[in-house]
């Protein structure tokens, strides 16, 4: 007979998929009620919900603040929040402030939205050109996306960039990283399945058919590319 499909048994609604809250204890996101405000580091914190170390702040209000940390800042450093072009490491300041061919991580999508794009550890961004209506930058994964002047960024490099150069070693560690951070371990492939098991199994060793579903398919074949409007490797 075989059994339910990954998607079925997530269909269900039963507790073993359910995304639990609170799993992200730290928010790192700008403190957008402060204008032009300089903060000094004091420690560092390691979240379980990220890849990156988290850096607490007091700011010259006496308030505290956490952001992720930059490549190569230490406790005692200064950093500045706000609309002034301050340009020490980890200092946020909007994209249109910015020089270009500048690091930078923790990039907001819309601004006051407190930071969505490059969030994990090592990665970072570039600025690659600017207009009076948006500002051009070039994502870790290469690709360009234009974004508000208004947007807010962090100067540098993320910190902890050698963490995946280790490996694992075990399973159980991978279990345990995993669960930190909510995600369903380990996740088998269709093609190593059965045919019962999955419209992708069997002894071939790949699909043997279209990876191409209907968005209407029911949830026993609704697996691989669905609704595609097109597959293959794009041309260059």
């Amino acid at each position: 007979m075989g059994k339910k499909l990954r998607q079925q048994r997530r269909g269900k609604g039963s507790n073993v998929y359910t995304k639990h809250p609170g799993t992200f204890d730290v928010s790192v996101k700008y403190n957008l009620h402060k204008k032009d405000i300089y903060a000094e580091v004091v420690g560092f914190e390691n979240s379980t919900g990220h890849t990156a170390p988290i850096m607490n702040m007091v700011y010259e209000d006496f308030s505290e603040g956490d952001m992720i940390a930059p490549e190569g800042i230490t406790i005692g450093s200064k950093v500045h929040v706000g609309e002034k072009p301050v340009y020490t490491l980890g200092s946020a300041m909007p994209v249109s402030q910015i020089p270009e061919g500048i690091p930078i991580f923790n990039v907001e999508a819309r601004p006051g939205d407190g930071g969505k794009y490059v969030r994990s550890a090592g990665s970072s961004a570039k600025i690659s050109g600017k207009t009076d209506k948006y500002v051009s930058v070039v994502m870790p994964s290469k690709k360009t996306i234009n974004l508000n002047p208004k947007c807010m960024a962090q100067l540098g490099v993320i910190a902890s960039g050698g963490m995946d150069s280790l490996p694992l070693m075990k399973a159980g560690k991978s279990h345990y990283m995993y669960h930190a951070l909510n995600r369903t371990w380990p996740r088998n492939r269709g093609v190593k399945m059965s045919p019962v098991d999955h419209p992708f199994g069997g002894k071939q060793h790949h699909k043997g058919k279209s990876a191409s579903t209907s968005r209407n398919a029911p949830p026993g074949r609704k697996v691989g590319n669905i609704a595609s409007r097109r597959t293959g490797r794009r041309k260059k």
